[in-house]
């Protein structure tokens, strides 16, 4: 198959569909001779921040000279950028030769898998045949059921910061919530948590404690001083100082700082990571789509946030970067969202919205998203498509606006091709 018919098996509709359950998983990385038990992870769970820890971690153990596989979901740039070792993305002959590998097996089986689960079973054939060192793999949803989840014990798991999102699949609380990402940990192994929620920290420990596994909680006590820029953020972590950390999200420090304790506990177990490799990976992570900084006239912000934790977030980010600047919002979000509780939070700093619809098949439609903003009285537009929207937005922008594009991680491609089409770059 070429790269457009493998793309299409891969979204075909007949793996559409949630079905919780490691089985399927677990049968066709059996047919296909169990790649998984060949490789070691830390595994990342998490509703806030994983994909830039996971970024942090995958950077570092690269610069350590370890051939490091990352798994990450979703994609921002392309498909290919979910399957990725040292920081290359798998390329589409690979990606071809994986699944006319995998799909016989697939398409015999009685249950079929989802689509998260075929992607899976990909990835790890992939890392497994590239031979990899290590393979940092972020969950999908949850933990328990998530199809990443048949690994045997880790070298860490890692639980970054929890929040309300996928209520409907992982339940109401945030002690549900907790639960489901806890089932990550695995008997006799090692854990790390972001903490910050007395309730959560308690399931936490419990999951730990049952399963014999050592629990530890990040010290953000170690943080120095904070100096952030469009550009970079130079912050210390003791001992490291003067990290020039070129994610600009004023959350981002305490998303290394859990990276750098998770590669501090890899160290203690034997991985050879030196200081210098800890400041040199983070200084070269890239990670789109996070409060991406494009272009500075007008200001032009890439944020993937989507749930009110991480709206929260972005919020105190444009605070701390441009004050009483109001800003230009161009949202988008998916229809399972808390539309009111994620625009409460930047409502207030906004001055108008421009209401978009990506692709993808979960997006809200936007009339109806702007119905819900006006409840909170900011002039509202409705654009239609992403690309609208933005060129709207920059049409109409000055030169010391800011713009910020953000809802979801699926607009984040479409935004970034609409910038570059209107400047013509």
């Amino acid at each position: 198959m070429g790269i457009t018919e493998t793309l299409d098996y891969i979204h075909n509709v007949k793996w559409q569909g949630s079905k919780p359950g490691l089985e399927r998983t677990r049968e066709l990385l059996k047919a296909i001779g169990n790649p998984e038990k060949k490789l070691k992870f830390v595994h990342v769970a998490g509703t806030n921040g994983k994909g830039s820890t996971s970024a942090c971690m995958a950077s570092v153990l690269s610069e350590a000279g370890y051939k490091t596989g990352l798994f990450i979901s979703p994609y921002i740039l392309c498909f290919n950028e979910r399957i990725q070792i040292n920081g290359v993305f798998i390329t589409d002959n690979e990606l071809e030769y994986l699944v006319d590998e995998i799909r016989p097996f697939a398409d015999k089986m009685d249950d079929s898998p989802t689509e998260f689960e075929i992607i899976t079973a990909l990835a790890m054939l992939h890392f497994s045949q590239k031979m990899c060192d290590i393979v940092v793999l972020e969950v999908g949803m949850g933990g328990r059921l998530d199809s990443t989840n048949v690994i045997e014990t880790p070298e860490l798991a890692v639980i970054t910061a929890i929040g309300f999102d996928h209520v409907k699949e992982l339940g109401p609380t945030l002690k549900d919530i907790a639960g489901e990402k806890a089932g990550i940990i695995k008997n006799g192994g090692d854990v790390l948590v972001y903490g910050g929620d007395t309730g959560v920290e308690e399931v936490f420990s419990r999951a730990a404690a049952e399963r014999e596994a050592r629990l530890q909680k990040v010290d953000f006590s170690r943080i120095t001083k904070q100096e952030l820029s469009t550009g970079c953020i130079k912050f210390g972590f003791k001992p490291y100082d003067d990290i020039n950390l070129p994610l600009v999200g004023s959350y981002q420090p305490y998303n290394a700082a859990l990276a750098v304790t998770a590669l501090e506990i890899l160290r203690d177990k034997g991985y050879k990571i030196s200081d210098d490799n800890i400041k040199d990976g983070l200084e070269s992570v890239r990670w789109p789509g996070r409060f991406e900084v494009l272009g500075n006239k007008p200001v032009f912000i890439l944020d993937g946030s989507h749930n009110p934790q991480g709206i929260k977030a972005t919020a105190e980010s444009l605070l701390c970067h441009f004050g009483d600047s109001k800003i230009i919002f161009v949202v988008g979000v998916s229809a399972d969202k808390d539309v009111e509780k994620m625009m409460a939070f930047i409502a207030p700093i906004a001055k108008c919205f421009y209401t978009v619809k990506s692709n993808h098949i979960r997006a809200m439609c936007p009339q109806e998203l702007a119905k819900k903003i006006k409840r909170f009285g900011v002039p509202v537009t409705d654009c239609g498509t992403v690309g609208n929207g933005v060129s709207e937005a920059l049409s109409l922008a000055g030169e010391g606006d800011v713009i910020c594009a953000l809802g979801s991680l699926f607009i984040s491609a479409e935004a970034r091709e609409a910038y570059r089409r209107f400047y013509n770059v």
